[in-house]
């Protein structure tokens, strides 16, 4: 694992040198080792410019994918228990439906990420108009709920949808879909900002910026980094 100091916050735990640091727990809501696996490659950058210790976990209770209404509201209290039986300091939700992210964060009073959320949040400073590539059209009515509970949906370019289950994306290599879509997204539908919408298709991400030439956001990434900003920076609430 790998630390990162937060001098002005002192989270965490110290290191063998009695300097604190803070603990990140990355959340995959399904139960996929496979896809835990892929978030944790796709983190090599993160962990490369930071020193926080961030640890990846699947969810062994909740199904193999979350691509359902029904996924999404079976798995809120897996990810309630999780977070309430760690001592991690931030949370990430590792999946782009952002599950129950309101009630996590009524449940515990500690920094909760969606990486969907932190991944619109990043598109927003990248470009005027964002696309998504999704699993389905599940995911694609979802989202676009999402976005307008969060009141960005004008800056949404398009939602289109690679028909794969998370099953089948972990089981294959889905480039050439995944990078048609993306280029669908860009010259059909104006975004200047493509978001890969699911936590296991950010392998695909560097490859599909250079063919693109435009950002190209990792949702997994993007959550991490915030989580890491935020602690950083000590960002927090105080009683009044």
């Amino acid at each position: 694992m790998v630390y990162l100091i937060c001098a002005t916050c002192r989270l965490g735990a110290p290191n063998p040198s009695g300097e604190y640091v803070a603990k990140i727990l990355v959340i995959n809501p399904n139960s996929s080792a496979t896809v835990t696996n892929s978030m944790e490659a796709c983190l090599g950058p993160v962990r490369a410019v930071s020193r926080h210790q961030i640890k990846c976990i699947e969810l062994p209770k909740s199904p193999p994918g979350i691509e359902t209404d029904d996924h999404v509201a079976e798995v809120i209290p897996h990810i309630i228990e999780a977070v309430s039986n760690s001592s991690a300091d931030a949370f990430v939700l590792a999946c782009f439906s952002d599950p129950g992210i309101a009630k996590v964060r009524k449940a515990i009073d500690k920094p909760i990420f969606g990486i969907a959320e932190s991944a619109y949040l990043a598109a927003l400073g990248l470009g005027s108009r964002f696309g998504i590539i999704s699993l389905g059209q599940s995911s694609i009515n979802r989202h676009l709920r999402y976005l307008k509970a969060l009141e960005i949906d004008r800056r949404l370019a398009g939602d289109r949808s690679i028909d794969k289950t998370v099953v089948e994306l972990m089981a294959g290599n889905v480039v050439e879909i995944v990078s048609r879509t993306g280029r669908r997204l860009r010259d059909e539908d104006g975004a200047d900002v493509v978001i890969l919408g699911c936590a296991g298709l950010g392998s695909y991400r560097q490859a599909m910026q250079e063919s693109l030439g435009i950002p190209v956001i990792d949702p997994v990434q993007a959550g991490v980094a915030l989580a890491c900003t935020n602690l950083d920076l000590a960002y927090g609430r105080t009683a009044r």
